[in-house]
């Protein structure tokens, strides 16, 4: 968050809409305070030019007015919205492809063993975006078992931006952006969209696999039971250290003891401040025997 910061050492842009320190500082704080997303004085320019655009939008003439709206009781959609321009949704499938081999090779087999016995998988995909690192996950497990759809096996995608859980909930891709998954899973658990020659839809399994729902890592979780995995990649960038070690010990709360916690590749975990151990490139174990 933007704070102890001389106003007249940050360069407001002067563009189409009247923009000042006060109103940076003012959104900057709003947005930490909601989302944990830190915005450091030299964020300044892309929060004006993500901004702008909702201020068009909604037929506002400066920031002035913008910040009393996100601000007040009327102002909880704007808000949303303002949070989901803040966050760059940068994701694709397969991406760091190496948690995946390590859930291939060392983590679903037992799991997928036991699945098939009687037992239960649930995995979390938090800060899933529009939902290709759930879809993938859900790839890895049916390209081992085909018939996982009709095991007790679940992937919560979660994310704080509804646009995104739209998209992933739809599950409409461009072909043109599936170059990372092999092409006979490909073939065989996607589908084609009527009338588009430039798209496919993720199958009946893996919307069987995949559960999308809001939320916010700040706020309340709702779950109760345990996870198996989590995946947790590139969120954590936007957050102060403080949230950040917050998180962790929180997702080791809802990690069952050996249970897998994947991250982003810019990130790290203390260890000894948290309850993991490093196993892999930013794989970690919960500590304690599955």
């Amino acid at each position: 968050m933007a704070t102890g910061t001389n106003p007249r050492d940050i360069a407001v842009p002067d563009g189409e809409f009247p923009f000042t320190w006060h109103d940076f500082r003012q959104i900057a704080e709003l947005v930490h305070s909601e989302a944990g997303i830190v915005l450091t004085e030299t964020k300044v320019n892309l929060v004006y030019s993500r901004l702008a655009k909702r201020l068009r939008a909604i037929g506002l003439r400066n920031f002035r007015d913008y910040c009393a709206l996100v601000q007040g009781v009327d102002g909880i959609d704007e808000r949303q919205a303002m949070i989901s321009a803040m966050t760059t949704n940068v994701t694709r499938f397969f991406r760091e492809n190496h948690h995946f081999d390590y859930l291939r090779t060392e983590v679903l087999p037992d799991l997928l063993d036991a699945a098939r016995k009687g037992g239960k998988i649930r995995i979390w995909s938090a800060g899933s975006s529009s939902g290709e690192e759930a879809y993938s996950i859900a790839l890895t497990i049916l390209g081992m078992d085909p018939n996982a759809a009709e095991r007790d096996i679940r992937i919560l995608a979660s994310d704080i931006d509804p646009e995104m859980l739209r998209r992933g909930s739809n599950g409409v891709y461009p072909v043109a952006q599936m170059g990372d998954i092999p092409l006979e899973l490909r073939r065989k658990w996607f589908k084609p969209v009527p009338g588009s020659v430039s798209e496919l839809e993720v199958g009946p399994e893996m919307h069987e696999l995949v559960r999308f729902r809001e939320l916010n890592l700040l706020r309340e979780w709702p779950m109760k039971g345990r996870f198996e995995i989590i995946f947790c990649r590139n969120v954590m960038i936007y957050f102060d250290d403080e949230t950040q070690s917050t998180v962790w010990d929180r997702f080791a709360g809802l990690l069952r003891p050996g249970g897998t916690l994947c991250i982003g590749h810019s990130e790290r975990i203390i260890l000894g401040s948290h309850p993991y151990d490093l196993v892999g490139q930013t794989i970690y174990r919960r500590h304690g025997a599955r």
